[in-house]
């Protein structure tokens, strides 16, 4: 009972935490306005150069105007690059102890890594000697001393690299999520949890997980410390971890599979940079996922070194907007649709109805080609195996040889030279007949992934590709839903998947525009080419990345098998960290995808992790969600829960509609808890979702059970658990993840459909 007290003491601090998060916020807001005034006062002596540098060129002489030149490319180069780096720069900050020496590197830090001796006094408590605000640049303020300190800067390395296991001097480490000049928010890893760390007199106050974390390793007795080393042991593996092959990582709801994902993309950057220039990709299931990876390790996409992308955003130029049903993302998902996809890559040629007969005129002679010599000329093309866009050059030798034979050319000549040249001759005139150029347009068009999706969208003609491998109502209900506005996530992985079948021509080289500043006098001389801005240089690298270093799948046993094909063509010859919990798999057919993905992930040798700790969700909640855990997967062993909270979830009947009931709950939550609130609804309720919780503010979420995979919330609101049971045969594990997202309070609002008892716990949350 000792134990429990001092358990229920620890998460009592943990709620007292969250309070300062408004304060921490405006601390954060303080200092981003002060280097904010320092940046502007920098663009003014930027364009002060600038203007000095013109007038310096009035003296006229050959010296005057090299050095005027000179300058004004310098100080255009740097008036771009604050320009650029301007907006959203500042994302990070880290605490240190005192280190065991006392020198300062280029940028005003402190260059020791590990801290001195007997900076932790014997009490446990210790100060924090120095803090450095970590962005995209750095800046100085008017003593030369660190406002914010460049990411790529020595100094900046303990942000990346500092684990709980070897913290380092970092007490510490926040990441700052802010927009142009706001700071949105602050979250905290504690990297000395055992530690009372006092900050210019007062006790270091942390945010987030990081609270949760504090609280519990300074519990008094040995059990709380235990659950924290083992925490911290079993996430440092994982970052570790040599990424020679396959990293895969397996874990429960809370146990930090995410984050662990995340800093070992910062671990491996940042210990091989050179092995990584080729990029490392995060591939995360929905959107919100990713704007709370971009959150949490923001600086990463600098430099086009780290691609950051929701599964519907990989392929350039499309992006996912609408749902699937559940019927229909299981077709479009299995690997039965490659194919069809096949058959539709060939038989989009003739959706626009081809010509059927071919006429040139060569030699004095009118040749022509009947429907079905074309159509055996046609088939012999598609019998190669190349792409079906690099095939038509074959098509197109494959007339010119059907044309020639009708000519009579080849008997004209015995000599082998001369006939080469008469053939040579022949193709050349056919060839630059306007008559056959727009023929081999009509007949053989190059095609786009698009367009060949678009052509799906007929029921009859989909029928007739997907005859025995769709049953008629899956062909029905994928020719519908492609004959809606926008794409869904499955569909990006048909478009990616067809871009490889089809193939893209060589494309001549678009010259690169001039800057107006490689114009100015003299400036060719001394450096042809102006700088490109970090930004710049990201997106152009990330346009012409098609693969990568290391790939980083998050939540991976919800992709599908035609999205692991997708994943693996950006992969080919990487390294491989798969982070997933086949319990809350969302797909139906779980060994189809296993199987897709040891493909992808070739023959690789595997490095198996699994974390056991759940310190996101509260005893009360893990306990009640492993109820349909065993529903969803019997035998399978929920992740231990290592505090608890006192409040069991809450139970509420909806009478009539939902409306009503859900606005009345999600209310009251907000009340209790100081941060966010989501609120779980049935996919095909997401809208409906809205309009009830319209003028609730911002810190209340609706979203649809698909949504919710890998977040989190202060509170949770799940409606109708049948229906979200019910949507899909994956269903239960649908659930589960649902009920496993609030780090402090759950609601369940039942319906009809949940035959709640009198206390109003549904049927599938009974005991």
């Amino acid at each position: 009972m000792a134990a429990q007290a001092q358990h229920d003491s620890a998460v009592e601090s943990v709620h007292a935490h969250d309070s300062v998060r408004e304060r921490e916020t405006g601390v954060e807001q303080a200092h981003l306005d002060r280097v904010y005034r320092r940046l502007e006062e920098k663009i003014h002596e930027a364009e002060f150069l600038m203007r000095d540098a013109a007038r310096r060129g009035q003296v006229g002489t050959p010296g005057a105007l090299a050095e005027r030149d000179a300058q004004v490319f310098r100080a255009g180069i740097h008036l771009n690059r604050l320009n650029n780096e301007f907006e959203d720069f500042l994302f990070g900050r880290i605490d240190l102890l005192r280190g065991k020496d006392g020198k300062k590197g280029p940028d005003g830090a402190y260059t020791a890594v590990e801290p001195a001796e007997g900076v932790v006094r014997e009490d446990g408590t210790a100060d924090i000697a120095e803090t450095l605000h970590i962005g995209r640049i750095g800046v100085l303020d008017e003593d030369y001393a660190p406002l914010v300190i460049d990411w790529r800067a020595p100094a900046a390395a303990p942000f990346y690299r500092s684990t709980p296991v070897d913290p380092g001097r970092v007490v510490r480490r926040r990441v700052i999520r802010s927009k142009g000049r706001r700071v949105l928010g602050v979250e905290d890893d504690l990297m000395r949890p055992e530690l009372k760390a006092f900050l210019d007199g007062d006790e270091l106050p942390v945010i987030g997980d990081g609270a949760l974390m504090a609280a519990l390793g300074r519990a008094r007795g040995h059990t709380m410390r235990d659950i924290v080393a083992s925490i911290q042991a079993e996430q440092d593996l994982v970052i570790r971890a040599p990424a020679a092959s396959v990293t895969y990582v397996e874990g429960g709801p809370g146990t930090g599979k995410t984050a662990v994902a995340l800093h070992r993309a910062a671990y491996l950057l940042y210990q091989d940079r050179r092995r990584y220039a080729g990029g490392i990709l995060i591939v995360s299931p929905t959107p919100l996922l990713v704007a709370y990876t971009e959150g949490v390790l923001p600086s990463l996409g600098e430099e086009g070194q780290v691609a950051i992308r929701a599964i519907g955003s990989l392929v350039d130029g499309a992006e996912a907007t609408v749902y699937d049903t559940p019927s229909v993302a299981r077709a479009k998902g299995s690997y039965r649709m490659l194919k069809v996809l096949r058959k539709a890559a060939r038989g989009a040629l003739e959706v626009n109805e081809p010509p059927t007969r071919l006429r040139v005129v060569a030699f004095g002679r009118r040749l022509e080609l009947e429907s079905a010599e074309l159509d055996r000329i046609r088939h012999t093309a598609l019998g190669g195996t190349a792409p079906v866009n690099l095939l038509r050059p074959r098509a197109r030798r494959l007339l010119l040889d059907a044309l020639w034979a009708k000519s009579g050319g080849a008997g004209r000549h015995t000599d082998p030279e001369l006939a080469a040249e008469l053939r040579s001759s022949f193709d050349e005139d056919v060839t630059g007949e306007d008559s056959f150029i727009a023929f081999l347009d009509a007949w053989w068009p190059e095609l786009t992934p698009g367009a060949v999706l678009a052509a799906m969208a007929d029921e009859r003609r989909l029928g007739r590709w997907a005859r025995r491998i769709l049953n008629p109502g899956e062909v029905r209900r994928v020719a519908r839903s492609l004959r809606r506005d926008g794409h869904s996530v499955h569909d990006i992985a048909l478009l990616d998947e067809l871009q490889a079948i089809l193939g893209t021509p060589a494309r001549p080289r678009r010259k690169r525009e001039l800057d107006p500043l490689d114009q100015l006098t003299g400036l060719e001389e001394l450096m042809p080419v102006r700088e490109e801005s970090q930004r710049e240089r990201a997106e152009r690298l990330a346009q012409e990345r098609t693969e990568y270093a290391h790939v980083i799948v998050d939540e991976a046993q919800d992709l599908t098998p035609m999205q692991w094909r997708m994943v693996g063509r950006r992969g080919r010859h990487a390294t491989w960290t798969v982070v997933g919990d086949p319990a809350q798999s969302s797909w139906s057919d779980p060994d189809e995808a296993a199987e897709a993905r040891d493909e992808a992930l070739g023959t690789r040798p595997r490095r198996r992790f699994e974390l056991t700790v759940n310190y996101r969700n509260p005893a009360e909640i893990a306990e009640l969600a492993s109820k349909v855990l065993a529903l969803a997967m019997p035998g399978a062993k929920a992740p231990s829960a290592v505090r608890s909270t006192g409040v069991e979830p809450r139970y509420a009947v909806a009478d009539g509609g939902f409306g009503h009931t859900v606005r009345e709950e999600a209310a009251r939550l907000l009340d209790r808890v100081d941060g966010t609130v989501g609120v779980v609804v049935a996919m095909n309720r997401r809208e409906e979702a809205r309009r009830w919780l319209a003028g609730l503010g911002d810190r209340v979420v609706a979203l649809g059970s698909l949504e919710a995979k890998g977040l989190e919330y202060d509170a949770t609101l799940v409606v109708s658990p049948a229906e979200i049971a019910d949507e899909s045969p994956a269903g239960l594990r649908v659930l589960y993840v649902a009920l496993t997202r609030a780090t402090q309070q759950l609601t369940v609002v039942s319906g009809e459909r949940d035959e709640p008892d009198a206390s109003g716990v549904p049927d599938l949350l009974r005991d």
